[in-house]
């Protein structure tokens, strides 16, 4: 094989250039602390830190939007417990109003307190968060929930926070399943008494007395009607759910009439179907009253409420006996509503307080996570420095080496290879 001049100097030449490279591959990993300076140094570790980086991302992402619904629902929870309060102090002022002493004048009063309140808890239902968005507005957050009539001008869509891979949490409640729904579950009723009525009767509580009758879920409505002799009422109970296990089996709009006599001095109606209404005082001919199970009820509004209440107690009632009664009925009324909507609101807090719970189980996983990801990509990423030191020792004495070999090939000629 001959060998020329031209490929000693060329193979000494490359040589020397790939000991230069290598060594500056070395400085390059040592100055930036990172094993892979390019893709190629190892193609399924660049592949895996890529994809572990966006998992990382991703797991930023969701903690930030965890603080996002953790901030709502810490928001949300101040005000629910500003209106607990102030429902608790309502309540305190229904039996108050209750007293058979007051004045026209003491109920006056107690009205303009109750449309102060009714303000106050409508400035709560109005809550913003930090970004401006209304709280109970359901998606349309950029719009007030209640109009100054206790109308709601949101929708039913509650807004949902990505909180985690497979976890959707809701940053709110909307505003028609606080102010305005019975507890979930519940089976009381809410019992009312016609304004055109012209007895004494107050109304109490409807209840289930005997749950084998068929009304166990209290899914029937009670009309109530007493004739134009007031000695007899009837009764039409109405299915508001179905119920295919009685026998016979109970569709929706199923109807129930019955018909008993009323005695003087009685306690208590029998509205059919297990099921009972306390009654005090003597209702006139043609009074009507209803009896609605609450979670069913479409007229459950809690501004409303305590506004109607606030009107009829301006009123004077002074030695009017059927005026007197009709506002002992609604007040009545007005007591089962705040009632029921005080339990709901402690059901939110609660679903609130739970929410809230899982958003810090959810960011002691993602603290884990991101841990677990960084060591990952540790492993992949980071330069080992004994092992590059010790590499660039080596690297430095080949390239001495290098060059000196070039150096002796390069001396030599036909002049002294006898010498």
């Amino acid at each position: 094989m001959r060998v020329s001049s031209s490929l000693v100097f060329q193979t000494g030449l490359n040589t020397i250039n790939k000991q230069q490279s290598d060594l500056m591959h070395l400085y390059q990993q040592i100055g930036t602390g990172q094993k892979m300076v390019t893709p190629a140094d190892d193609p399924l570790g660049a592949s895996q830190a890529i994809n572990l980086s966006q998992s990382q991302a991703q797991n930023v992402r969701y903690a930030d939007n965890r603080a996002v619904a953790n901030q709502n629902l810490g928001t949300e929870e101040d005000a629910l417990s500003s209106l607990t309060l102030l429902l608790q102090d309502v309540r305190t002022r229904l039996v108050e109003i209750g007293n058979g002493t007051l004045s026209d004048a003491d109920r006056g009063t107690l009205a303009g307190i109750l449309r102060q309140a009714q303000a106050t808890a409508l400035g709560i239902a109005n809550t913003t968060d930090g970004n401006g968005q209304y709280l109970f507005s359901g998606s349309r957050g950029d719009i007030p929930a209640y109009d100054a009539n206790g109308n709601y001008d949101g929708d039913s869509l509650q807004r949902l926070i990505q909180a985690d891979q497979t976890r959707r949490i809701a940053g709110g409640d909307v505003g028609s399943d606080v102010f305005q729904r019975a507890q979930p579950g519940t089976r009381d009723y809410l019992s009312a008494a016609d304004a055109g009525n012209n007895g004494t009767a107050i109304l109490g509580r409807a209840a289930i007395a005997d749950y084998a009758q068929g009304n166990a879920d209290a899914k029937f409505s009670f009309d109530i009607q007493f004739d134009a002799t007031g000695n007899n009422y009837t009764v039409t109970a109405t299915a508001l759910a179905a119920d295919p296990a009685a026998t016979p089996p109970i569709a929706v709009g199923d109807v129930v009439t019955t018909t008993h006599a009323w005695t003087p001095g009685q306690k208590s109606l029998d509205l059919g179907v297990g099921t009972t209404l306390e009654i005090n005082g003597e209702p006139a001919a043609n009074d009507q009253f209803t009896a609605e199970p609450l979670k069913h009820s479409t007229g459950l509004n809690l501004f409303q409420a305590m506004g109607a209440l606030a009107d009829a107690l301006e009123q004077p009632i002074q030695g009017d006996q059927t005026a007197s009664t009709s506002l002992r009925n609604l007040m009545n009324t007005t007591s089962q509503t705040l009632a029921t909507l005080y339990d709901n609101v402690l059901t939110v807090r609660a679903s609130v307080g739970s929410r809230m719970n899982e958003l810090t189980a959810l960011n002691n996983t993602g603290a884990q996570r991101n841990l677990g990801y960084a060591a990952a990509l540790s492993g992949i990423e980071d330069l080992d420095y004994y092992e590059a030191t010790t590499q660039l020792s080596l690297r430095k004495m080949a390239l001495e080496g290098a060059g000196l070999a070039f150096q002796t090939i390069q001396g030599l000629s036909l002049f002294n290879r006898g010498k």
